[in-house]
């Protein structure tokens, strides 16, 4: 996690993206690499090279990317700074299954390497469908383009999903482990680069204040949401096969868990982090058949109204089957057992044509005895509720009790509000700068390891196999433009708490 220091190195060596034609490079990958040539943070030996199916010479790719760059960049386009970037940019047409392709590739490696002086120190990013990335490793094993050399390093980024249940992701693990090193492979998740999430690192451990209360006697429960207001548009091909759980819950929400509920690591080295936060994936309490039934909530989209517009329902998206019983809504109640958490609730919640698109993690502490106020005009006191805002706004809010001016003894709610784009400025970023930047440095930290995918899906994989057995056309729906089903609401009134659903 370098990239906010002060006197960060610049970074060097060759990006190579597989699948460089594609929706993730120009709309993710090619913005937060002008970010990073913004903020002078690549090298003069810094080049990226795209692969894919596409006819292009390197002229036209430069060309495509600067019509991109304009469309989908996060701040206004700097002339000289997309020039220099653009110099940097190369080419090579390929089919991931010919052989000649990787060829191609590593006569271009020479090449550019010649040119930029980029020390032979490759990064392979695979922006492509999961099923290419054994395929894609396997050929640059067998090219010699993955072994490093004494002095060069070689990594891989793969992409999510990391398999699609517990077996496949095993299998997806011993195939990458056949052809690479664990410490060559970064498998990324773009919710880990967000500034919110990595600060909760330094929040928790950096404040004397919160980690002596950052357990079950202060604590009464954590609520997460992931909540998007967009449908599943240009990808219900893929989300109809996937749906919620499998989309989101064992990469982005257990994540967010993790660093959220982890115990300290001896220090903020990758391996030391990645422990603890392993750690506490393994003491997540498993949920047997009754507990799917009680504690998991699945529901999909019908028609609504989203900011005055009519919404289609999910089985009238585009590529979705009419008859789909896909969730596009989940929620589940997860209890760790731990000496920290034993008896804390955790409610984990995410969903598409939400009222609001916003991540969160919401941490309520317990009351304080009322005994004290029996007497007074105060009926009630609220909990104080700590906000962590993770998108699109994000900072950090305090909610309390403070006594409103008057002969009465009243208390009123009040907010403490920090908002990252007030105090730090609002810098442009997409999520993929500070990721990118650490493995060109070498640093695990934000990224999963093999056992830590394997956990997450450990957890999901009794609630698939539940599902699996429930008779077809059972799903809940809910409005788009709501915030769910009622049963998801359900779920937090039996233990008498609600969801904090943002204004």
């Amino acid at each position: 996690m370098s990239l906010s220091s002060s006197d960060t190195p610049q970074i060097s060596g060759v990006m190579v993206v597989f699948g460089a034609d594609g929706d993730l490079t120009k709309r993710k990958l090619l913005p937060s690499l002008y970010n990073l040539a913004a903020g002078r943070y690549l090298s003069e030996g810094f080049v990226v090279v795209g692969l894919a199916r596409t006819a292009m010479t390197t002229e036209e790719f430069r060309q495509k990317l600067g019509r991109e760059i304009r469309e989908y960049a996060t701040t206004t386009v700097d002339a000289g700074v997309w020039e220099w970037l653009q110099q940097r940019l190369y080419y090579v047409t390929g089919d991931f299954n010919d052989p000649q392709s990787y060829q191609r590739l590593q006569d271009m490696l020479k090449q550019v390497g010649s040119i930029h002086h980029t020390c032979g120190n490759n990064l392979y990013y695979l922006a492509t469908a999961p099923s290419f990335f054994g395929l894609i490793i396997r050929h640059l094993s067998m090219q010699g383009l993955t072994a490093q050399a004494p002095g060069t390093w070689q990594r891989v980024i793969i992409e999510k999903p990391f398999g699609h249940d517990l077996e496949s992701a095993k299998s997806l693990n011993r195939e990458l482990r056949q052809y690479l090193e664990e410490n060559q492979i970064y498998r990324i998740d773009h919710y880990l680069g967000k500034e919110t999430v990595q600060n909760i690192l330094v929040f928790r451990f950096g404040n004397g204040i919160f980690e002596p209360i950052w357990n079950r006697r202060y604590i009464d429960h954590v609520q997460i949401t992931v909540a998007e207001s967009l449908g599943v548009e240009h990808r219900g091909n893929y989300y109809d096969q996937a749906g919620a759980l499998r989309d989101m819950v064992p990469n982005h929400l257990l994540q967010l868990l993790s660093v959220i509920a982890m115990e300290p690591p001896n220090s903020f080295d990758a391996n030391a982090v990645r422990d603890e936060k392993t750690k506490l994936l393994r003491a997540i309490l498993p949920l047997h058949s009754i507990e799917v039934l009680r504690s998991v909530v699945a529901a999909q989209y019908d028609e609504g109204i989203i900011d005055g517009k009519p919404e289609p329902a999910y089985r009238q998206e585009p590529q979705v089957s009419p008859q789909s019983n896909t969730e596009t809504y989940v929620a589940l109640k997860l209890l760790i057992d731990s000496w920290r958490w034993a008896d804390v609730p955790f409610y984990l919640r995410t969903g598409k044509r939400l009222a609001k698109r916003v991540t969160e993690i919401v941490i309520q502490f317990k009351r304080p005895p009322f005994m004290l106020f029996r007497k007074t005009s105060v009926d009630q006191l609220a909990p104080n509720i700590l906000i962590i805002r993770i998108q699109p706004d994000e900072g950090i809010s305090l909610c309390f009790d403070a006594k409103i001016p008057g002969p009465a003894v009243r208390a009123g709610k009040v907010d403490m509000d920090f908002r990252y784009s007030e105090y730090f400025g609002n810098a442009p970023q997409t999520g993929y700068e500070t990721l990118l930047y650490d493995c060109f440095l070498g640093d695990a930290t934000l990224f999963q390891r093999a056992d830590t995918v394997e956990v997450g899906w450990s957890m999901v994989q009794p609630i698939l196999d539940v599902w699996a057995l429930l008779p077809p056309n059972g799903l809940p729906q809910y409005p788009a433009g709501s915030w769910g089903p009622p049963e998801a609401d359900e779920l937090l009134e039996r233990d008498g708490h609600r969801w904090h659903n943002s204004p």
